[in-house]
């Protein structure tokens, strides 16, 4: 049984590494037609050959990197801090090259189209194929030098402009108590991705400076380890709340993701992470809800461990809400949003407002008052910022930190800050 699993898993990282290596070449080629006829306009053949040479040393040697660094991956099952690079360099080149093949592709539908007419109308001896325009190709690099250096600032900077989102939400039942009542959200800290502090101590101030009633940070307080938090430890205890600090557990924060010696240390790991939240002063809800208590009234505050389409579902949101009442009015701690959708938003026992996380807005994506798009939009319909169904609300946060991809390009991290108001009859 295991030399057959084993079998399968080469299967499996073989065909992995050979669709990635054809998909570059593809790219690589696409592109090349643009800096072939780019060339062109050189004088001399043999500035034109360097110049193809270059081209193919450089992007050549980027494709057999893909391979041998995803190849180390299958092998130690590790991912390092080679990894990582490799990923920002991969992201990078395959959306530049992708937005100038589409210049390019286009050019070819229309180079087709006049070829096809041109062989109807005067058949083969007068033939004409149109060969490439300069200034499209011109056109195609240019563009793409958008994302190219988009890419490049997310890495640098992006990954840091961290910005506060506010939203004012009404309810009819909403306890006059808490009229007002503001809470601020954090979520995806992903703190083995940091590496200074003062990066850290950016997003924690202006958290700070929000003075809400209530702290919450839905999930993925590390990507793997519980000791990724340890240095950052005193930092984030610094984050306090008159009405408390509360979190919840995300599906990175199981360590589910890399190998461990023995269940046992993968098990101690995660007491670890558990101790962690303690140390922070955050309270872990698993399963279970609170009473937040204000002025002789209260809401109920849930919170379940990570449930999530395609993500294990370990969650129990029955449990959670086995100590509250239906006209309770509940706030949802869940990490994944697509709980909200399968379980949440229509269940019997009515929960107001639902606050997760977990999709980052995938880090990359375009967001204007007039055009709101990312990849990710196409695995999870709620993939950042408000929902509603029949008045009841789901928030998703965009992530303080970043994973795999050690960057953000139009997608910033995000301090969320709620305020609950109540209907005026």
């Amino acid at each position: 049984m295991g030399t057959k699993k084993t079998a399968m898993n080469l299967l499996g990282a073989s065909i992995f590494l050979l669709a990635i290596l054809l998909f570059s070449t593809f790219l690589n080629w696409y592109v090349f037609q643009a800096v072939k006829t780019l060339s062109l306009t050189f004088d001399a053949e043999r500035h034109r050959n360097a110049l193809h040479i270059i081209y193919w040393l450089i992007f050549g040697g980027i494709s057999l990197w893909y391979v041998v660094t995803f190849l180390k991956v299958f092998i130690t099952g590790e991912f390092t801090l080679s990894t990582q690079t490799l990923l920002n360099v991969f992201l990078t080149v395959v959306v530049t090259q992708l937005v100038c093949v589409v210049f390019l592709f286009s050019e070819d539908i229309y180079r087709n189209i006049f070829a096809g007419l041109s062989y109807l109308k005067n058949g083969s001896e007068n033939f004409i194929f149109p060969s490439r325009k300069p200034w499209v190709s011109a056109t195609a690099v240019l563009v793409a030098m958008i994302p190219f250096f988009g890419f490049l600032y997310g890495m640098a900077f992006g990954k840091h402009n961290f910005k506060v989102h506010k939203e004012v939400l009404y309810f009819d039942d909403l306890p006059e108590a808490f009229d007002g009542f503001t809470i601020t959200q954090i979520s995806d800290i992903h703190i083995g991705s940091f590496k200074n502090p003062n990066h850290v101590q950016k997003g924690i101030d202006l958290v700070l400076e929000q003075q809400s009633d209530l702290f919450v940070f839905t999930g993925d307080l590390v990507n793997h380890r519980a000791d990724e938090i340890e240095p950052f430890i005193t930092q984030f205890s610094a984050i306090k709340a008159p009405y408390g600090q509360f979190s919840i557990i995300g599906n990175h924060d199981y360590g589910d993701y890399i190998p461990w010696p023995s269940k046992e240390a993968k098990e101690a790991n995660f007491e670890l992470f558990v101790s962690k939240h303690e140390k922070m002063g955050w309270r872990l809800l698993r399963d279970e809800s609170v009473r937040i208590e204000k002025d002789g009234q209260f809401l109920q505050l849930l919170g379940v461990e990570n449930w999530g389409v395609g993500f294990g579902a370990r969650g129990d949101l029955e449990q959670a809400l086995a100590q509250t009442d239906p006209d309770d009015f509940k706030i949802l701690l869940s990490h994944d949003p697509s709980h909200w959708d399968q379980q949440v938003k229509k269940h019997e026992n009515t929960i107001h407002l639902t606050l997760s996380g977990h999709t980052h807005g995938m880090q990359f994506g375009i967001e204007t008052p007039i055009i709101r798009w990312s990849p990710v939009q196409y695995r999870y319909p709620n993939w950042a910022g408000l929902a509603a169904y029949e008045g009841r609300y789901l928030y998703v946060n965009r992530g303080f930190g970043f994973h795999a991809f050690s960057g953000r390009v139009g997608i910033w991290p995000e301090i969320t800050v709620i305020e609950l108001r109540k209907k005026k009859s």
